[in-house]
């Protein structure tokens, strides 16, 4: 094997010819753990293909990674994101375009050696190939997730992903947007081989003997394509419309029409709110500190309910060993057959093997009894949301604590610095918000006390990122960040209800506006009673924009508690979801009309109540508004230090439709004076909606929260 010189620098690719006359190219991006498509890449590889191109003794070329874990993690995003915001992103992807299609048009075969992580531009680099070969290794990982980011796959994965591997498969991989092991990727026909990872070269040398692949030029359609699900985010549909009309194109025109595309989304607000939510995600990811976390091997959880079961699976599942302690034995039993659903759920699922999942299982010791905590790095409470409850177990966690034990609650709207001050070391006391359920919600609030040392939060911060969770550290306060800012819009929603509007129109008005759910059924999801109990929480620090209304007592007195108990605002059985005609009747009643309609029998547009005559969008607002005035609220009070921490923590927390970037981006998108005025109107018959004092003295000063 010779290493042949590139023409330029050869700093992010190698080659290498071996006395078989294969070219192996190796992309080794320097003093980086991952290998990006960049401006400068681009232009080595063209330079390589150059010298490819015109050595006629070459018989193949294999294309791989130098990298532990990462093939190529497809285009620089940064670039894509500043190119989009100057008007530069059109002459960046066609000549990427450009360059893909020399390597299609090589006389040599090509195939890609595939291991690690292989995303986007750099699955599209394969497509480019005759033969893909990918190892078996965990590490890899294969797609097109584009459209996640508000983009199409536009270096021809929407021309020559539908030409190998069909339409309608093409279609769900590329609308979808998720990465495949590399057996889903091989059923998929995403790749042609699988390999270990000591034979990837091997298996790709023996590929290259199949020769160039025969080009399809007409896709089989084997049924009908289908739609992207309702949302914001506007690029599966566009991605649709071009793998459509690039089906009776030529490859040409095809690139043509991603090339269209992928230009009209960089300009779009929703495509740039999803790739500055990719930034956010890894910078909450890794953080900023400098030394290197102490590693947590040894923890224990208190309250073996619902979250604290989650809690513990979830922490055994990343390699801690948990103490699972309840006073009640059927409580223990509960959670361990939550604990297994959970394992079990995730092993069929294919997050995890059968071998993991017992590995898991193995970590968790439950008991009844007290138990040495003194050598526990961290002790999680997870008891019932009473005060005076926590404060007696943080009483007693104390007395049983090491030194150096963090002893955190899960709270979701508790003070932290009340249960501080019932323990000898409250510099050691801090709070840790997971979210239901844990094995699936990313977020963890780190709620910092008075009392709380600096060592204390960075070591929480450090363990919450160790577990694989997203932590935004938010001061402590009645509801912290994201209750605080959810509930006057669930409060307002159960108000609209009561006052006439049908769920499903309260509903159907956030989900088309990009929530997940509805705010009703994400009260029935919740749980009638703990909203009741986080509502009074609430009321008691910020008053009436937190009342909660006369329904959700009723609901609670009758112990219809949403999703839990069969029925709430809507009926459930299994996983079907239908009206709940009791409630209903209540509330025919309620307007003075036992017998007969919703209401008074008026038209819609007769009521005296403006809220019932509300359209789809208006219902939209009025209750997003809600949430943009306390967040506003909480970047004022310093609850949190930024704008990024209230958007990207709501992002997460509720799921608050992120391709509009969080409430304040979308506030500064849709226009804060114009928010403002509306909220005033609203301000006039009902107080709650009156604007706070930073977004009245932005739209005074005509400033904004974000700079850019």
């Amino acid at each position: 094997m010779r290493i042949m010189p590139a023409v330029a620098t050869g700093s992010m690719i190698r080659r290498e010819i071996g006395d078989d006359h294969i070219c192996l190219l190796t992309f080794d991006r320097p003093e980086s753990g991952a290998n990006i498509f960049d401006a400068a890449t681009l232009d080595e590889l063209n330079e390589h293909l150059d010298f490819v191109e015109n050595d006629a003794s070459l018989r193949g070329l294999i294309i791989t990674s130098a990298k532990k874990s990462i093939f190529i993690a497809g285009a620089d995003l940064k670039t894509l994101l500043k190119q989009a915001q100057t008007g530069d992103l059109r002459a960046f992807i066609a000549e990427g375009q450009r360059i893909l299609n020399r390597l299609v048009a090589l006389k040599i075969p090509a195939v890609a050696a595939i291991h690690g992580a292989c995303a986007g531009g750099g699955y599209e680099i394969t497509l480019a190939c005759d033969h893909r070969v990918a190892s078996d290794s965990p590490a890899t990982r294969i797609g097109l997730p584009e459209t996640t980011l508000g983009l199409i796959p536009a270096w021809g994965g929407c021309t020559r992903l539908p030409r190998l591997i069909g339409a309608d498969k093409a279609a769900e991989v590329i609308v979808k947007g998720k990465l495949y092991s590399a057996q889903e990727a091989l059923k998929l026909g995403l790749i042609d081989e699988v390999a270990s990872p000591d034979k990837l070269l091997d298996a790709a040398r023996r590929k290259l003997r199949d020769g160039k692949r025969a080009v399809t030029t007409s896709p089989k359609i084997d049924k009908e394509i289908p739609g992207p699900m309702a949302g914001g985010n506007p690029a599966p549909a566009r991605a649709l419309e071009v793998i459509k009309c690039g089906l009776t194109s030529s490859v040409d025109q095809s690139l043509a029409l991603e090339l269209d595309a992928i230009v009209d989304l960089g300009n779009t607000e929703e495509t740039q709110n999803l790739i500055r939510n990719f930034f956010l995600a890894e910078k909450y990811k890794k953080g900023s500190s400098k030394t290197p976390p102490e590693k947590v091997v040894h923890a224990a959880v208190i309250g073996a309910g619902v979250m604290g079961s989650g809690i513990a699976q979830w922490l055994s599942s990343r390699g801690v060993t948990v103490i699972l302690r309840d006073i009640a034995r059927e409580q223990i039993d509960r959670g361990l057959a939550n604990i297994e659903r959970t394992y079990t759920d995730a092993v069929k699922r294919g997050l995890m093997t059968e071998e993991r999942a017992k590995e898991g299982r193995a970590r968790i010791v439950a008991s009844t009894a007290p138990m040495e905590l003194r050598d526990v790095q961290f002790v999680i409470e997870a008891a019932a949301e009473k005060i005076e409850v926590k404060k007696e177990i943080f009483c007693e966690l104390a007395m049983q604590a090491g030194p150096k034990t963090i002893i955190a609650t899960n709270t979701s709207a508790l003070p932290i610095g009340e249960l501080a001050d019932v323990t000898v070391l409250p510099e050691h006391v801090i709070g840790l918000h997971f979210f239901n359920p844990v094995s699936r919600m990313k977020l963890v609030e780190v709620v910092v006390a008075k009392q709380t040392s600096d060592n204390t939060r960075d070591r929480t911060l450090a363990f919450a990122r160790q577990i694989g969770k997203l932590p935004v550290v938010v001061r402590d306060s009645p509801g912290f960040l994201v209750n605080r800012v959810l509930f006057p819009y669930l409060l307002d929603a159960a108000e609209l209800f009561e006052s006439g509007l049908s769920p499903d129109k309260i509903d159907n008005a956030l989900t088309q506006w990009g929530m997940p759910m509805g705010p009703l059924r994400l009260i029935d999801e919740i749980g009638v009673d703990i909203t009741v109990d986080i509502g009074n929480t609430l009321k008691k620090a910020y008053g009436r924009r937190d009342h909660v209304p006369t329904v959700l007592l009723w609901l609670r007195d009758r112990v219809m508690l949403g999703r839990k108990a069969g029925a709430g605002f809507y009926k459930y059985e299994g996983k079907t979801q239908s009206a709940n005609d009791s409630l209903v009747q209540w509330r025919r009643g309620l307007h003075g009309d036992p017998e007969g309609a919703e209401g008074p029998v008026i038209p819609p547009e007769m009521h005296r109540d403006p809220r019932l005559r509300l359209s789809e969008s208006e219902l939209a607002q009025r209750l997003v508004f809600l949430m943009v005035n306390e967040a506003a609220r909480c970047v004022e009070e310093k609850v949190v230090d930024s704008p990024e921490d209230a958007d990207y923590g709501m992002i997460l927390g509720t799921g608050f439709a992120p391709f509009r970037g969080g409430p304040l981006r979308f506030a500064e998108h849709f226009g804060l004076r114009k928010i403002v005025e509306e909220m005033e109107r609203l301000a006039q018959s009902e107080e709650k909606f009156l604007p706070c004092a930073i977004l009245r003295k932005h739209v005074r000063d005509g400033t904004k929260f974000y700079d850019d």
